[in-house]
């Protein structure tokens, strides 16, 4: 017999109750203040099955304690050079809002080339922007909008797609995995624009890796996409790439500022500040080092000249501070 949902969501929260401390307390990042809402997600994620979308949540919840994955936003990747050339090969950025206020993320599916660093730094990179949308994009859109806004929109642009693309299919794998198993219904639906010809034996080699709810959100747009997302979005937050060139052409693109995906984008540069400052807070603080204290006294110095002199030496340390403020920093562009 089915369970109504909110009954769901009661025993939900009983079960829950009976975690450890340590899933507890990363639970509050997952949910950030909407924990019945993170449970709607989870089990829906698995047909509305108690059992299986609390078994879910708690291995989403091991997962990150296992891979301190609250600490990921304290973590940069450098030098910024080595970041740079991450953000070059793996096409991701903010474009702009939905018409609803749901963030718009677009992707670069058929030019990423995912060969400027190891696999390990791509799933980082990739498991910071999401940290970085739940716990930052997500709650500053809901306070906006006065209303819970806590899914986005995905516009995956195929310009460039070659079959060669499958060679990565062990990288797009293990993100899609990751994707499905920990951040569950984050999004709303996914956009597939500037499809080539290719796309569709690609298609046949990835829809497989899909779960069938995946599936079911993913819609394939008419050439660069503009006249449906314009439905949804002001032209500001369209991608670069969903933009009608009257060459024709969909391979002269312009990386400008304006590219959503370079890391000289707004959203790159809040982001990789966002880590730096993060960095910086969780630095231990040493106090500063203010030198011995040397008094010279008479060999026949009484009681009360040896406590005139120490306070005399002592009222020198009255202007001195006490610890550095050294964790202050100021953004600075990458």
């Amino acid at each position: 017999m089915a369970v109504a949902p909110q009954e769901s969501i009661y025993q939900f929260e009983a079960l829950m109750d009976e975690v450890d401390e340590p899933l507890k307390r990363t639970f509050q990042n997952v949910h950030q203040g909407y924990p019945n809402e993170t449970f709607a997600r989870f089990l829906k994620a698995r047909e509305s099955n108690v059992t299986k979308g609390y078994k879910m949540l708690i291995d989403c919840l091991k997962w990150r304690v296992e891979n301190e994955i609250d600490d990921i936003l304290t973590k940069p990747i450098v030098p910024v050079e080595h970041y740079r050339a991450i953000r070059d090969s793996q096409l991701i950025g903010l474009s702009g809002y939905s018409n609803e206020g749901l963030p718009v993320f677009a992707v670069g599916v058929g030019l990423s080339t995912f060969d400027k660093a190891s696999v390990h730094y791509y799933v980082q990179s990739h498991i910071q922007i999401n940290e970085y949308r739940d716990r930052v994009v997500l709650p500053a859109a809901t306070k906006k909008h006065g209303k819970y806004i806590g899914k986005c929109i995905k516009v995956l642009d195929m310009t460039g797609l070659k079959l060669s693309a499958l060679n990565q299919i062990k990288l797009m794998t293990i993100i899609s995995s990751i994707d499905d198993l920990n951040y569950p219904e984050k999004t709303l639906t996914y956009y597939i624009v500037n499809a080539p010809y290719v796309f569709s034996a690609c298609w046949k080699v990835v829809k497989p890796l899909l779960q069938e709810r995946t599936r079911t959100k993913i819609n394939v747009l008419s050439g660069c996409g503009q006249d449906d997302l314009l439905k949804i979005m002001d032209y500001s937050s369209l991608p670069h790439f969903c933009h009608k060139r009257s060459s024709g052409s969909s391979n002269n693109l312009n990386y400008s500022v304006e590219n959503c995906f370079s890391l000289d984008h707004s959203f790159h540069q809040q982001l990789y500040n966002y880590i730096k400052q993060q960095f910086l807070v969780r630095m231990p603080v040493e106090p500063a080092k203010q030198g011995s204290v040397h008094v010279t006294l008479p060999q026949d110095a009484d009681e009360e000249d040896i406590a005139k002199a120490l306070e005399s030496e002592l009222e020198k340390f009255k202007t001195l501070k006490i610890c550095p403020d050294d964790t202050k920093t100021n953004d600075v562009k990458v």
